[in-house]
């Protein structure tokens, strides 16, 4: 033990050494955990935000002129009055996201309890506006009615009153979200290309005949390429989490930042073993690129990271449930968002380290083959 222990450190020692020297590396690193997660969290919105909208108003009454003076920044620009004939024009243009149409007779109509419909016309090209701002635009006119009919004293005719509860981001903040999912991301996509690159690095600068005359297997070799790098990216990610998503962003952590380091943990001995799989794969630097590259963008796309797992085909749902990434995103949003405990999030947990350990089991099989090729 005393010997496997000392072989560990002082390969690890060396893995360290080399990254040091390796400035576009550590650059990219630097990078991924700090500016990245500031310019996606920052440039990446998933609210609605300045949408230009335009209004055919046909019924020129106060209820009218109270919902368009509701739809205001920083949401929507201030409303453009235009005609109905130039709302086809607009919209093939794209000058405007956003129509909403009030037809004559609205605000009578109302009062009458007749129910009459507003036209919304909407430019589904931007996806995410589009399904937000309707959503948006519904409820500020509803808001807008009740307030309307409360002061006219016939709120009660209305049959339903809708009184929503935001939990867990109250303000609806799309930075609360995208930072954590960007530092997520980051992990899955350094944690492969390190220590993938690590071993890749070995074999082309010829350093592998070095390991094969040392007393040292192929375990010990691939277990401190994963230490060793792990640790990096775990440092990392305490300095992004402290000063760019609390310090800079001022995102707050609902849940314990001891538990996610450990969920982190686990997570990074997942991705390294499974990023030292692919490096045993590849002959060379850019085919362990283009080997990545599909790896991790199933995993960062498939993970529920952006969308829920439950609305992906069958297939894939079960598919996905050998990647990790599923398990680190589950934990860290039940853990950071909704400040679960370790009761509630140790199922993921225990997923991952269990995937971890399978991956690293093949990748030290490949790595020994890899080693035995090189004699």
């Amino acid at each position: 033990m005393r010997r496997f222990l000392l072989n560990l450190f002082r390969l690890g020692v060396k893995e360290l050494w080399s990254l040091r020297h390796d400035p576009m590396m550590l650059f990219l690193i630097v990078y991924a955990f700090s500016a990245a997660v500031i310019f996606v969290s920052a440039g990446v919105k998933l609210e609605v935000s300045n949408a230009a909208v335009a209004v055919v108003d046909e019924d020129r009454s106060q209820l009218s002129a109270r919902m368009i003076d509701a739809l205001a920044p920083p949401f929507f620009k201030t409303p453009v009055i235009v005609a109905a004939e130039e709302v086809d024009r607009a919209m093939d243009v794209g000058r405007f996201g956003f129509v909403l149409h009030f037809p004559p007779d609205f605000e009578a109509d109302v009062l009458r309890g007749r129910a009459p419909g507003l036209g919304l016309t909407i430019d589904a090209t931007v996806m995410v506006q589009a399904g937000n701002g309707a959503a948006y635009v519904q409820s500020i006119l509803l808001q807008e009615a009740a307030t309307w009919l409360r002061q006219k004293g016939i709120e009660a005719q209305l049959p339903i009153v809708v009184t929503p509860r935001i939990w867990f981001n109250p303000n609806i903040e799309g930075r609360w979200f995208s930072s954590i999912m960007q530092l997520i991301n980051s992990i899955v996509i350094l944690s492969i290309l390190l220590v993938g690159a690590a071993v890749i690095r070995e074999r082309e600068h010829g350093t592998i005949e070095h390991l094969l005359v040392m007393p040292v297997s192929a375990f010990e070799i691939a277990l401190a390429k994963i230490l060793a790098n792990g640790a990096v990216l775990l440092l990392a990610v305490v300095l992004s989490m402290e000063l760019v998503v609390r310090g800079w962003l001022g995102v707050p952590i609902a849940g314990s930042r001891a538990l996610f380091l450990l969920g982190t943990t686990i997570f990074l001995f997942s991705t390294t073993a499974l990023g030292i799989l692919i490096a045993t794969l590849a002959r060379s630097m850019p085919q362990f690129a283009l080997m990545s590259i599909p790896v991790f963008t199933t995993m960062l796309l498939l993970s529920g990271n952006m969308t829920p797992l439950e609305s992906m085909p069958t297939v894939l749902q079960w598919a996905m449930h050998a990647s990790p990434s599923v398990y680190f995103v589950q934990f860290a949003q039940g853990l950071l968002y909704r400040g679960a405990t370790i009761d509630i999030v140790w199922k993921p947990l225990v997923v991952m380290a269990g995937l971890g350990a399978v991956f690293l089991t093949y990748a030290t099989h490949r790595f020994h083959v890899m080693l035995s090729r090189s004699a």
